[in-house]
């Protein structure tokens, strides 16, 4: 039952549907908070040397790590740092596009867990055509573009491969997905070792690691990020990604390509009964849920300060999987994405305060960040819950 107001007949804003998403996803980060609170207590009453200020001050720096300026005379200060705000956003920015990738998928009921493929070949793409093109002396504006669609491409196609599968032959998305997921970080590691071109070897003798795009000067302009948080790691991808979320919105919300892709979702035999090309739209929202992830890998790299350690045989990039708890705190809204993605950002930069200015180590932000993760998945279970309340309560009257 709607809860509507006794004076306009309309229904209450705290009672809409993106209100009670919000809130559930509210309930989830503070619970979250919460268990991270009693660690940090726990952890300092079984720790040697962690006082009770020093338990006090590991709380702080998870709830407020973000504004930490350092130590003067010994007590923590908090202020404006441009520093860990600029990174915050440059680290979420990765997370904003693989949350983008899962949120469009599960729109048409599909579970994109092949974003860190996906994520990687993005990264494959970018970082050949950037190196390249950068090295053959074309105009950096070209190579960046360039750079940049080859990974959006390249992911698109990667991503096209268990929308196929699913479209024609009903073969569970979630199983292509971690097949490709393992195939895209081989492949990736094999093209890379066959390739010394794209070795960075002479910094110091490293052994894996790619020349990263500064050398050759294909990166991202700062677009006024320099100006905002001086000495950090933000550019103008942060901004890219926030166009690219409003557009995602705009798409799936406002259009008619939109609707079919999540009337696919909600009913995939209906929407096929009402005239809709339900293969099609399955296929086309896994090659955007590709692009979308390897897009995030393209302006991750393209900041041109970062590199690539293609260890890819021990692990998949941990911004995929991310990209699950980002999305279900944005309840798959494509502008909540942004966000959620900012939030798990600054959990990020948290931990890495608490292990330089205390005595705890940053992996507690990460068991923060794993409840919240766990949680995230019982959102719709607690926006049940307040919606069997709200109906109780219309019963009741």
């Amino acid at each position: 039952m709607l809860r509507l107001d006794p004076d306009t007949g309309k229904q209450k804003w705290y009672g809409s549907d993106g209100a009670k998403s919000v809130l559930s996803a509210i309930i989830s980060i503070l619970i979250g908070m919460a268990v991270g609170t009693l660690i940090i207590v726990f952890v300092g009453l079984t720790k040697e040397g962690i006082s009770l200020k020093g338990m006090w001050e590991g709380i702080r720096l998870v709830f407020l790590g973000v504004f930490s300026t350092g130590r003067d005379g010994g007590e923590l200060t908090f202020g404006f740092n441009p520093v860990n705000m600029g990174n915050m956003l440059f680290r979420a920015t990765p997370l904003i596009m693989t949350g983008l990738s899962v949120a469009v998928a599960f729109k048409t009921g599909l579970f994109n867990i092949g974003a860190p493929g996906q994520y990687l070949m993005g990264t494959m793409g970018t970082l050949t055509v950037g190196l390249t093109l950068g090295n053959s002396g074309c105009p950096v504006f070209v190579a960046w573009i360039a750079a940049f669609l080859a990974g959006v491409i390249l992911g698109g196609l990667w991503g096209a491969i268990p929308g196929i599968f699913k479209a024609f032959l009903n073969i569970n998305e979630v199983i292509t997905c971690i097949m490709t997921n393992w195939i895209a970080a081989n492949l990736v590691t094999w093209w890379f070792d066959a390739h010394d071109i794209f070795k960075n070897s002479a910094e110091g003798g490293k052994v894996g690691y790619i020349i990263p795009l500064k050398n050759v000067d294909v990166v991202t302009p700062k677009m006024g990020m320099d100006v905002l948080f001086p000495g950090s790691q933000a550019n103008g991808g942060f901004w890219i990604a926030c166009i690219i979320a409003i557009g995602m919105y705009v798409m799936m919300t406002k259009t008619t390509f939109g609707y079919e892709l999540t009337a696919c979702g909600s009913n995939r035999h209906a929407a096929k009964y009402a005239g809709i090309n339900d293969k099609k739209n399955i296929i086309l929202s896994m090659v955007i849920a590709g692009a979308l992830s390897a897009a995030g890998a393209s302006l991750y790299y393209l900041a041109g300060n970062t590199e690539f350690f293609w260890s890819t045989y021990l692990s998949l990039p941990a911004e995929g999987f991310n990209g699950i708890p980002v999305a279900l705190l944005a309840a798959n809204n494509p502008i909540a994405v942004v966000f959620s993605g900012v939030f798990m950002s600054m959990l990020n930069i948290a931990g890495t305060q608490l292990k330089s200015l205390t005595a705890y180590n940053e992996y507690i932000a990460d068991i923060i960040i794993a409840i919240i993760v766990y949680l995230s998945a019982f959102s719709m279970f607690i926006k049940q819950l307040l919606n069997k309340r709200d109906k109780k309560k219309g019963g009741n009257k």
